[in-house]
């Protein structure tokens, strides 16, 4: 029997709770996605290498002989992060695909500093599992980017969404982060072209 001072959790309560937790697991997402930074970067500056966002080889000849399903909308929301003395932005925030429609976004660089530098994007999703689905035929985070001192670029992203996308997902969110390849700048590559003619 329940006395009077005892209550019965009601819908809020559970709401409330499922709201906390539904937080927790979305910051602990974000906060993954971005401690992952600080070691890919240390590996691009130790190997001097880009391979950290792998070419989708198949993604156009996918493009092409998939069909467009217009019976659904999916929001792409972007996002922009930066490690660095970069502007970097997308000159949308969001659109609405249909899945298998080609799609194009365009990204703004700016090197901020009065020497080169090189950067490097990592991409990610929001939810994490669309990732699969989401084909990219052009992306500037397939090679690292050399900016000169104060130099704008743009970079377009083209992508189809694959129409195997559960439908319970009707939002992605399309995040870059993109900082500096210590390792690989103008003075650094100098460095090591001195060094490569004079060890001949």
């Amino acid at each position: 029997m329940t006395t009077p001072q005892e209550k019965t959790p009601g819908p809020a309560s559970d709401n409330r709770r499922m709201l906390g937790k539904l937080a927790v697991v979305i910051l602990l997402m974000f906060g993954f996605g971005y401690a992952l930074v600080p070691m890919y970067k240390a590996i691009c500056e130790i190997t001097g290498i880009n391979f950290l966002t792998k070419i989708d080889d198949d993604a156009a000849e996918f493009a092409k002989n998939t069909q467009v399903d217009a019976s659904r909308t999916i929001k792409i929301v972007f996002d922009a992060n930066i490690h660095g003395p970069w502007r970097f932005r997308p000159v949308q925030t969001s659109m609405e695909v249909n899945p298998g429609e080609l799609a194009t976004i365009t990204y703004e660089i700016a090197n901020q500093q009065d020497r080169e530098m090189v950067g490097q994007a990592i991409p990610s999703y929001a939810p994490m599992a669309a990732g699969q689905y989401f084909k990219k035929i052009e992306c500037f985070c397939f090679t690292q980017q050399d900016l000169k001192a104060r130099e704008t670029r743009q970079f377009p992203v083209v992508f189809v969404v694959d129409p195997k996308l559960p439908k319970e997902v009707t939002t992605i969110t399309l995040s870059y982060t993109f900082f500096e390849v210590a390792g690989r700048t103008a003075a650094g590559k100098d460095a090591a072209a001195g060094a490569g003619a004079g060890g001949v």
